[in-house]
């Protein structure tokens, strides 16, 4: 147990469910084996949620967590910004609650970038209370992509064996339907093929998915798998990538799920995320593709109804940490 990889865990919002879902993933003691976590938040907040979740687990603040212990039972808390003293409100929007999350997603990636964590797993945080605290970021990715100037952040999504790393995310539809271009489908397709070869894939098979039902019928519903996806697929075969399509949409997951690709790269939003969370919805985390570090998260919300009355659901934090802590460790996806 002595070369488990260091991971930070960002305490989400605190007015939300992210502190309760990380003490509860945390008495998931088989974790321990393959990390050593502390959390990035406050010291009264997580034991508010050991609290809340009716855990016994011990909690110490810490100055350097490069010292963590790991230890199960124990929960390491780096304190940072001020926060101790700061009374959060529960299950309410707050500005308080916005700036502290803030500040602790951002020392985390720092410390990715730093060298000085192995990654980082993140807990929701509210894009609502950030703006309202005066954030210079709209959410996560945006934390990311200003802090190490990548071109874009792209979102992968993981349930089980399904794992779609999506072109774009939060775009309109008639918009995400104009960035399915040969360059952006290139760029998506290099990316996934760089990270999972990082991740100890020897030649990952990639599936690209088709834009069009069927995809396009050879023509009769729609030109774009011609005239963008298939060119796209080609350049990356011709630099020695493992790519295949384009797939029609409604069959390559059921395949991917079957063992027969990687990955599938998708086209737009819903088309990853309605397989997924139909896959496995309690199981789905997210993955960040494309910034030097390793950053996997919870696929949910703050749900501020249900903060601090023990309902919240942490199988997507316990495989979000499964998944940093795997991925840290250069152990592939499971």
């Amino acid at each position: 147990m002595t070369d488990r990889p260091l991971i930070g865990i960002t305490m989400g919002d605190p007015s939300g469910i992210g502190p309760e879902v990380v003490a509860a993933a945390l008495q998931e003691r088989s974790l321990y084996e393959g990390m050593r976590p502390f959390v990035l938040g406050t010291v009264k907040d997580m034991r508010r949620a050991l609290e809340v979740v009716g855990a016994d687990d011990r909690v110490e603040s810490i100055e350097d967590p490069s010292g963590a212990a790991g230890i199960p039972g124990v929960i390491e808390v780096l304190s940072i910004g001020g926060h101790e003293d700061t009374d959060f409100p529960v299950g309410q929007l707050s500005a308080d609650s916005g700036a502290a999350s803030h500040s602790w997603v951002e020392t985390a990636a720092k410390m990715c970038l730093a060298g000085d964590i192995a990654a980082m797993v993140t807990a929701p945080v509210n894009k609502e209370a950030w703006q309202i605290s005066g954030s210079p970021d709209l959410g996560h990715q945006e934390v990311f992509k200003r802090l190490t100037n990548a071109q874009t952040v792209y979102t992968m999504l993981v349930s089980g064996k399904l794992r779609c790393m999506h072109l774009s995310t939060h775009k309109p539809l008639i918009e995400a339907c104009k960035f399915v271009t040969t360059e952006n489908i290139l760029t998506a397709t290099r990316i996934t093929h760089e990270a999972f070869t990082s991740w100890g894939f020897e030649s990952p098979r990639i599936a690209v998915a088709a834009l069009n039902p069927h995809a396009s019928d050879n023509g009769l519903i729609g030109d774009t798998e011609a005239k963008e996806i298939k060119p796209a697929i080609d350049a990356a075969v011709a630099e020695g990538i493992n790519a295949t399509g384009p797939h029609p949409a409604d069959s390559v997951f059921n395949q991917a799920v079957g063992g027969r690709f990687d990955v599938v790269v998708v086209m737009y939003h819903d088309q990853g995320h309605i397989a997924i969370k139909v896959h496995g919805f309690e199981e789905s985390i997210s993955v960040n593709l494309g910034i030097p570090f390793i950053r996997t998260s919870v696929d949910h919300g703050t749900a501020f109804d249900i903060a601090g009355q023990g309902k919240a659901d942490s199988t997507s934090m316990v495989e979000a940490m499964k998944l940093g802590s795997a991925l840290a460790a250069r152990k592939g996806i499971a």
